[in-house]
């Protein structure tokens, strides 16, 4: 952290008043930080406190009558190394969202040339409106990182998500982002992204919910992180824009296994990340099936395990990562998974847990190695999800 550059900007939220604790985190171990506030923002912390524990201007307007002096927001966005917006607004999310640069926040948002870090912060309604919700997912396709709220008791007197993330787990989320850079370096990693589809005739199929944003969000952060990803990927529309990345697109089980047979000895783990269809149908048809009035049955055969496969083809230097997906009996059914399949590593989720498992943008997994001790983990964007995997990776490596 020592002699990292970060600018927190802060909107007018009550959860506010936790940022002082947060800039004396990094204070503390060398960074260098500046701050931004919305005119809102300093009724609830004064910039006289904030520029005294940054030891820096607090910036509210882009000009200072005080000084004489106009703040460059083209420059702030040019020098920091991460940008860090605690707590975000339902107000300044949409402005963000939508590019509406009516105060030197956003402005400086929009001039960033660094990692962005957003971390809302309202009452559980607003957090939970459609329009928060679809301009949180927008900020999040522009590659922002959202750091998600909380559950717990609101300004509001009620209870729910919607609570600002504590500062020490925010610095931790900004330590791990600087200290994991480059600890994939030198590595392989084969990944394995979305549903995979088995033709029935040539408009139907069979295939399942998986959007592929798991998958996607470990290819590109094992590529931040320094590693040579290979990526292999059932019909999605997402796409992956770093040079570390190769992909390959597939659409049945069987062509999912052929590229792993291809890629897997050449790699150091497999994340297989991808829901494979069970079954498939053995003879599809080349025409389009006809409605007929009585009810037509489907003879279905499995497909092949291509985790349990590559589970017997797997080398001594190499790792496998498989993912469990449960309704009933989470913990041993993944446990049975990790010891049939010959994994290292389980990551197990639910679909009882609310914003997680298909389609969503977050996730919320259990961990399990070969020692069989679970290693919980809390709802959180895909992204900050996808490195707590690798983080359990390199400590395999």
């Amino acid at each position: 952290m020592k002699g990292k550059k970060i600018v927190i900007g802060i909107t007018g939220s009550i959860a506010a008043y936790k940022i002082p604790f947060l800039i004396r985190l990094f204070m503390k171990e060398g960074a260098t930080v500046k701050v931004i506030m919305t005119p809102c923002a300093a009724t609830f912390v004064t910039p006289l406190t904030l520029a005294t524990l940054s030891r820096n201007p607090v910036i509210v307007d882009p000009f200072m009558e005080s000084t004489g002096e106009w703040n460059n927001h083209v420059e702030l966005g040019s020098w920091a190394d991460v940008m860090i917006f605690a707590p975000v607004t339902a107000n300044t999310l949409g402005k963000m969202a939508h590019g509406i640069a009516d105060n030197f926040l956003v402005t400086a948002y929009l001039s960033a040339r660094c990692p962005v870090f957003i971390a809302p912060a309202m009452d559980l309604d607003m957090y939970n409106h459609p329009t928060t919700r679809q301009n949180t997912e927008l900020l999040r396709s522009f590659g922002n990182t959202i750091i998600e709220p909380q559950v717990g008791d609101l300004a509001s007197g009620l209870s729910g998500p919607g609570r600002l993330e504590e500062p020490d787990h925010i610095f931790q989320i900004i330590e791990k982002f600087f200290n994991s850079k480059n600890d994939l370096s030198g590595r392989k990693i084969l990944v394995t992204a979305g549903p995979t589809y088995e033709k029935i005739d040539p408009v139907r199929y069979i295939g399942n919910f998986s959007s592929g944003k798991m998958g996607f969000a470990i290819a590109g952060e094992a590529a931040k992180r320094g590693a040579d990803v290979t990526l292999i990927t059932g019909p999605t529309a997402l796409n992956c824009n770093h040079s570390s990345i190769r992909r390959f697109d597939i659409t049945s089980a069987d062509e999912l296994y052929q590229q792993c047979l291809l890629n897997f000895p050449k790699s150091d783990v497999l994340i297989m990340a991808a829901a494979v269809s069970d079954y498939k149908i053995n003879h599809s048809s080349e025409r389009k099936l006809k409605k007929k009035s009585n009810l037509t049955s489907l003879e279905l055969f499995p497909n092949i395990d291509i985790l349990a496969e590559l589970g017997k083809k797997k080398k001594k230097n190499q790792l496998l990562v498989g993912f469990a997906l449960e309704t009933e009996n989470e913990l041993s059914n993944a446990r049975q998974k990790l010891k049939s399949k010959n994994l290292d590593l389980i990551v197990m989720n639910s679909l009882a847990d609310e914003g997680s498992g298909f389609g969503t943008s977050t996730n919320k997994v259990t961990m399990i190695g070969k020692s069989g001790q679970p290693v919980k983990g809390r709802l959180k964007d895909k992204k900050l999800v996808a490195n707590d995997i690798l983080d359990e990776i390199v400590k395999l490596f």
